[in-house]
């Protein structure tokens, strides 16, 4: 007969067996999550701008509408962008896009007159099945566009919402998709610099060079949604312009 006694060993066991697989402590999503500031909540219009849109606090692109706890791009009109600039920062978030579709969020990016990705290494967001450029590995999903592919393929279909993350600390960059590590780069390293000078950002004097910036969610003419957007200083030099 299995008694109280029984039952209460064998949870003992169990815990015993999930510490030494996963650690001493086992961190709740709160706690895992402390210090993140929300940014896709109903107050969103408090933390994101239209790219372009330095001060008009009260104006709202047309092409971004908020629904059901997301933010969703139909194309045909400029990025959003944080009011707030991060330099070392702790990004998580949640995308889904149509088939055959392309957009991307960029970080540490400036406002110009030029668009963002003159300025933002881009986590691309793409259909990595249908769109055409998700073939070339660089500009598949949760690739440093067009500078380094992640080391695995772990995108859900289109239309199905994928969980990602980018960590920035110092130069060092952290790209996760679907609970996977996918890629690490250092920004400013020979390596980098040298992927830089090959592609396109090459003749763009300021791409990849700020220490701290905008993080921008890039409408690129198809619908993509963002939703559970929330971000971490890790470090006290976040400041609003």
């Amino acid at each position: 007969m299995i008694t109280c006694s029984h039952i209460g060993k064998l949870a003992a066991i169990l815990g015993l067996f999930f510490v030494a697989l996963f650690g001493s402590t086992c961190a709740t999503v709160a706690e895992e999550e402390t210090g993140f500031q929300r940014l896709t909540d109903k107050n969103y219009r408090e933390h994101w701008l239209g790219y372009g849109l330095q001060n008009e606090r009260d104006t709202w692109p047309a092409n971004w509408e908020y629904a059901d706890g997301a933010l969703h791009a139909k194309g045909g009109g400029p990025d959003l962008r944080t009011r707030e600039k991060f330099a070392d920062f702790d990004l998580r978030f949640e995308w889904k896009i149509e088939p055959k579709g392309n957009s991307g969020v960029m970080y540490r990016v400036s406002q110009e007159t030029d668009p963002a990705y003159y300025t933002g290494p881009e986590y691309q967001v793409i259909d990595d099945v249908e769109n055409e450029d998700a073939a070339n590995p660089k500009t598949s999903a949760a690739s440093v566009y067009e500078l380094y592919a992640p080391e695995k393929r772990v995108a859900k279909p289109a239309g199905e919402w994928n969980v990602a993350r980018i960590v920035v600390k110092g130069n060092h960059v952290a790209h996760y998709l679907n609970g996977v590590k996918v890629l690490e780069c250092e920004l400013g390293s020979a390596d980098w610099n040298e992927r830089v000078q090959a592609s396109k950002f090459g003749a763009w004097p300021k791409f990849g060079k700020n220490k701290s910036g905008f993080i921008d969610l890039q409408d690129h003419g198809n619908n993509v949604w963002y939703r559970n957007v929330r971000i971490k200083s890790l470090n006290a030099e976040a400041s609003k312009k």
